[in-house]
């Protein structure tokens, strides 16, 4: 099955750090808009949309919705702290989302009930927690 193919009527939606917004800014114009200068700590989301993926956000994903860092770093933390699991700063990205009133928002005028979030990496520097004591 291709990637691509969701079921009907689920609504998907992309998360995206607000320092390297290329796929919110391409969706709001409606054509790819090539990352510039991302400025993030989500250092696995700072490259750019290309040919190849820009098509599947386009006509596949609801909405991008994006987080401050300091949202980033508390998803981390809470992942963490609830289950115990660390995770890269790309993948809190969307459980960063989950909390932002803009998702909500969304969320709630789609009368979505259930979420489901893909936790993904492990490229994190254990002696360098961005919430550790510094």
């Amino acid at each position: 099955r291709h990637p691509a193919r969701f079921p009907r009527g689920l609504p998907v939606f992309a998360a995206e750090p607000a320092g390297a917004d290329d796929a919110a800014r391409s969706m709001a114009a409606g054509r790819l808009i090539p990352q510039t200068s991302p400025d993030t700590i989500a250092d696995g989301l700072r490259t750019s949309l290309g040919d190849l993926t820009w098509p599947v956000i386009r006509d596949h994903i609801r909405s991008v919705v994006t987080v401050s860092e300091e949202a980033i770093v508390e998803a981390m933390r809470l992942v963490w702290m609830r289950m115990k699991i660390v995770v890269e700063p790309s993948a809190a990205v969307a459980v960063a989302v989950l909390f932002s009133p803009e998702f909500k928002r969304q969320a709630a005028e789609l009368g979505v009930r259930r979420v489901g979030v893909v936790l993904s990496g492990g490229n994190v520097d254990l002696d360098n927690l961005p919430w550790g004591a510094k």
